[in-house]
């Protein structure tokens, strides 16, 4: 099942065809700036049994070096099958579409980064008849953005950088950058950003730094991921009040009770719990006949 964070790797670049050329920057190469993108289908399925698909296809043209192809896989892990994938997409996507194709891999973590880009050839060592040597993107060349006012200047580069931070001790920083510049970024533009962000970061401790920051610093947004996220954060919030008024009672909490609480979603009822945190004699008796 593809992870929510993978998901985020490369649509983040269907959403904001140009940030390529920005993050060509760190990549060490110049990627002139598109003036027109348009995203294309992603089946490379031939008449056979196996069926192939790249994560996103844009095609993107420039005013200095015409049209060209740029596919975006997501990888998450080392996957000794990609690269003759990644082989076969350049070669079909060269021979169906005739135009000069690029590969950029968005990566997580500095070991995955560090297989993506090692050139593979496909022929003999002494007849290298096909070489692929993807672009990666990563935590080991993305910009760890930690100004608000850096942040506001590119919102969505700022959003890749928090998603391939995500498992690096510096990324708690980048969320708190982002969160801050959306402050005044307009709904349309601060919804998309909110929810690549949110599903970029997937299982790790960052995610939950970032639905923090987005129910506090981001309350008047309405999106569906936004006011999920808002809820989540509210409901933890609540959980810790609960469990700091039993604490500073004095009275004995037990994994069980302390799992309860923190488990729970419901933000009515916990703030019926917390209201019986003041006065119950003992931590097990907030949850009341339930």
């Amino acid at each position: 099942m593809v992870s929510s964070s993978h998901e985020a790797m490369h649509r983040i670049f269907q959403h904001d065809p140009g940030l390529f050329s920005r993050v060509s920057h760190f990549l060490g190469v110049d990627v002139p700036t598109p003036v027109k993108a348009t995203v294309l289908p992603t089946d490379l399925t031939e008449n056979s049994p196996v069926e192939r698909r790249v994560d996103t296809l844009l095609r993107l043209e420039t005013a200095e070096q015409g049209a060209f192809l740029l596919a975006v896989e997501a990888q998450g892990k080392k996957d000794p099958d990609k690269p003759a994938s990644w082989a076969y997409y350049a070669a079909y996507l060269w021979t169906k579409y005739r135009l000069p194709t690029a590969l950029l891999v968005v990566c997580q973590d500095h070991a995955t980064a560090r297989w993506a880009q090692q050139p593979v050839c496909s022929g003999p060592p002494q007849l290298p008849t096909l070489t692929l040597t993807p672009l990666v993107a990563g935590p080991h060349n993305m910009p760890v953005i930690t100004d608000p006012e850096e942040a506001r200047a590119d919102l969505v580069l700022a959003s890749l950088a928090a998603i391939t931070h995500a498992a690096d001790t510096v990324v708690n920083e980048i969320p708190k950058a982002l969160s801050t510049a959306l402050r005044d970024a307009p709904e349309d533009i601060a919804d998309p950003i909110v929810e690549f962000t949110a599903q970029g970061l997937g299982n790790r401790p960052a995610k939950h730094l970032w639905r923090n920051l987005v129910a506090v610093d981001l309350s008047f947004y309405k999106s569906y991921i936004s006011e999920e996220i808002r809820d989540e954060g509210r409901a933890e919030g609540r959980a810790e009040d609960i469990l700091l008024v039993l604490e500073q009672r004095g009275l004995d909490v037990s994994d069980d009770v302390r799992s309860r609480i923190t488990d729970c979603t419901d933000p009515e009822l916990l703030r019926l719990w917390l209201m019986h945190a003041v006065t119950a004699p003992k931590a097990e008796e907030i949850f009341g006949d339930q």
